[in-house]
C-alpha cells in the first residue's frame, strides 16, 4: 500500500510538470483573488489604524459647531454639559491671500491659536516654528499649502481679513487631524495651491475680526461612553441665540467624512473582486481536472483493479488541485503584501499623514489562503468524485 501511495505521488508530480502551463494560468488567476483580498484589507486597515492613531495623539475633537459670535462667558455653561471632558473656543474666518508671483486669488481658512498648546486638534509642526502668541503679523501654514505655493518660514504674504489688508510672515508648516482632506468652498477635491489653512495667534485674529472676548467656532471632546446626540442637542439649544449653524459630530466633519468614505471603498473591494477571481478559479479547475479524469479513465480503472481505493483516487485529484492552489496562494501572498504596502504608502502621502502604521494580521493571510484552497477544492470536487466512482 505504501508503494501504491508513492506511485500516486509520482504520478501527481508528473501530471503537474506535464500540464504546468495550464496550472500556472489557474494559479495566477487564484493569486489575483488572494492578492486583491490582502491588498484591500491591508490598505484599509493601515489607513484606518494610522488615522485613528493620528486622531488620538493629536486630540481630534468629537463635536464641532460654528456660530456668528458667542461670548466667552458661555464657555463655563457649555463645560457643564453632561459627557463633555474638554472644549476649545476659536476665532475663525476666510481670507483672500495675495501671494508674490501668483496671479490667481487664493483663499484660506484662518483659525486662531491659543496662548498655550491647543487642547484639541493639535497641529503637528513640520517645519519652522509656531507663531509668537504676542505677534500680530505671524501665521503658520498647513504643510500641503505651503509646499504647493513655495512658501517657507520667513516668506511674506498679504491677507485681506475683515476688509483689512495685512502683511503676514510665515513662521512654519504644520499638519492637523482636522484638515487632512482640505476642500475649499465650492470645490469637490482638494486644491492645495488655491486653498489652504492658516493659524494665527488668537489675540491678533480676534482684534482683526472684532471678536475680542467672543468666539465663533467650538470643538469638544466627549467621554468614551458618552453619546454625541444629547451633547449636540444641548449645544444647539444653548447656542441658538448666537446664530449657531447646528453642531455636528465627527462622522459629519468634512475631512473625516471623506477619509471614512475612502476607507469604506477600499474595504468594499474585498467583497467584490476576490469572489470574481475565485469563481473563475473554480470554473478553470473543474474544466482542467475534469478533462484529465476523462483522458485517464483507462488508467483509473486499472488502478482500481490493482486495489487502489476510492478514497485514494479521490484524494489524488484533490491533491492535484491543492498543489495548484498552493502555488497561487504563495504568489498571491507575495503580490498582495507588496501591493498593499505600496498603495498604503501612496494613500498616506496623498492624505499627508505624518506617518504610516502598517500591519496585516495573520488572520487576513489565513482567511485568504483558506479561500484560495477552498476554491480549487470545490472546482476539483466533482471531477475527483467522478474518478473515484469509476468501476475497475
Amino acid at each position: 500500500m505504501v508503494r501504491g501511495i508513492e506511485a500516486l505521488d509520482r504520478k501527481l508530480l508528473r501530471d503537474f510538470a506535464r500540464l504546468w502551463a495550464q496550472f500556472l494560468a489557474i494559479a495566477l488567476v487564484l493569486a489575483g483573488g488572494v492578492a486583491v483580498l490582502l491588498m484591500s484589507f491591508g490598505m484599509s486597515r493601515a489607513l484606518e489604524e494610522t488615522r485613528d492613531t493620528y486622531y488620538e495623539r493629536n486630540r481630534f475633537a468629537d463635536v464641532f459647531v460654528d456660530a456668528r459670535s458667542v461670548p466667552q462667558s458661555m464657555l463655563q455653561i457649555l463645560r457643564e454639559i453632561d459627557g463633555v471632558t474638554a472644549l476649545e473656543a476659536r476665532v475663525t474666518s476666510h481670507a483672500t491671500l495675495d501671494i508674490p508671483g501668483k496671479i490667481d486669488a487664493t483663499v484660506a481658512y484662518v483659525a486662531s491659536l491659543p496662548t498655550g498648546e491647543p487642547l484639541l486638534n493639535l497641529p503637528l509642526l513640520r517645519m519652522g516654528s509656531w507663531p509668537d502668541p504676542a505677534a500680530i503679523d505671524e501665521v503658520m501654514l498647513n504643510a500641503p499649502f505651503g509646499e504647493a505655493n513655495g512658501l517657507y518660514p520667513g516668506d511674506e504674504i498679504s491677507a485681506v481679513l475683515n476688509g483689512t489688508k495685512r502683511r503676514l510672515t510665515v513662521t512654519g508648516w504644520a499638519l492637523s487631524p482636522e484638515f487632512i482632506y482640505t476642500i475649499g468652498p465650492g470645490s469637490l477635491v482638494p486644491d492645495n495651491e488655491n486653498y489652504g489653512i492658516l493659524w494665527m495667534p488668537e489675540r491678533a485674529l480676534a482684534a482683526l475680526l472684532d471678536r475680542t472676548g467672543a468666539f465663533d467656532n467650538l470643538t469638544l471632546k466627549l467621554r468614551p461612553d458618552a453619546r454625541p446626540e444629547p451633547v449636540i442637542d444641548a449645544l444647539d439649544r444653548l447656542l441658538e441665540p448666537y446664530g449657531a449653524w447646528g453642531a455636528i459630530d465627527r462622522s459629519e466633519q468634512v475631512s473625516n467624512a471623506f477619509i471614512d468614505g475612502e476607507i469604506t471603498q477600499l474595504r468594499t473591494l474585498a467583497y467584490i473582486l476576490p469572489p470574481l477571481f475565485l469563481g473563475i478559479t473554480v470554473f478553470l479547475v473543474n474544466m482542467v481536472i475534469g478533462r484529465i479524469v476523462f483522458l485517464e479513465r483507462a488508467e483509473i480503472g486499472l488502478l482500481k483493479a490493482l486495489g487502489y481505493s476510492n478514497g485514494a483516487i479521490l484524494f489524488h485529484y484533490l491533491l492535484l488541485a491543492g498543489l495548484v492552489a498552493s502555488v497561487g496562494v504563495v504568489i498571491g501572498f507575495a503580490a498582495g503584501s507588496w501591493l498593499s504596502y505600496g498603495l498604503a504608502r501612496l494613500y498616506a502621502r496623498f492624505f499627508e499623514f505624518p506617518y504610516l502604521i502598517y500591519n496585516i494580521s495573520w488572520n487576513t493571510y489565513l482567511v485568504a489562503g483558506l479561500l484560495g484552497i477552498a476554491a480549487a477544492t470545490v472546482g476539483a470536487a466533482r471531477a475527483a468524485w467522478r474518478a473515484a466512482r469509476l468501476a475497475p
